[in-house]
């Protein structure tokens, strides 16, 4: 089966430009969501699959992998504020090696304008049709600074359920987190 180019605008006010294969999203696509959450990359059967850009209307981006619609594999989450999660994901969430960034002269506790806030975690869904596609949490604690300075402890190593489970270096998932970032958006270009 071949692929098909075209734009379609659903009842629901999403937006969708890219391939088409058996009247489903499947290949390279942009999605716009009502709310004005985007997504731009490769799509199979109808999801987000592969790699893609995931741009929140609140200037939060998520570049990296994706697999049956979720943040997996390796990615980069940038917070609005600057806050940067470089790693593994899971099922849409943090989950596996990674390091967590903070802004230069943030604080400890970060305010989070989305949809579910506690201390500095946050929590990121994303709805289409009514129906939960995508839902993100991130708890970072004590950062890295863009500098290279840390907080004293330096949130760099295993994470499990969106915690700091154990400390030690993973500059291999970082640069693969980072590559697969980049190659998110050449593709969303």
């Amino acid at each position: 089966m071949t692929l098909t180019r075209g734009s379609f605008t659903y009842t629901t006010g999403e937006e969708y430009h890219g391939e088409w294969k058996e009247g489903r999203r499947h290949g390279m696509g942009q999605l716009k969501f009502s709310d004005g959450t985007c997504y731009a990359g490769q799509f199979e059967n109808g999801l987000f699959q592969g790699s893609g850009v995931l741009l929140f209307p609140d200037g939060s981006r998520y570049e990296g992998q994706f697999t049956q619609g979720k943040f997996q594999g390796a990615g980069v989450f940038s917070r609005f504020d600057g806050m940067k999660f470089e790693g593994e994901f899971k099922s849409g969430r943090v989950e596996g090696y990674g390091t967590f960034i903070k802004p230069q002269g943030s604080s400890r506790r970060n305010s989070c304008k989305t949809n579910t806030t506690t201390q500095s975690c946050c929590s990121y869904f994303l709805y289409s049709n009514q129906q939960l596609i995508l839902h993100l949490v991130c708890c970072p604690g004590l950062l890295t600074f863009p500098d290279g300075n840390h907080g004293v402890p330096r949130n760099e190593g295993l994470f499990e359920n969106h915690k700091l489970q154990k400390r030690e270096k993973c500059q291999g998932v970082v640069l693969q987190a980072q590559g697969a970032a980049s190659t998110a958006r050449s593709l969303a270009l």
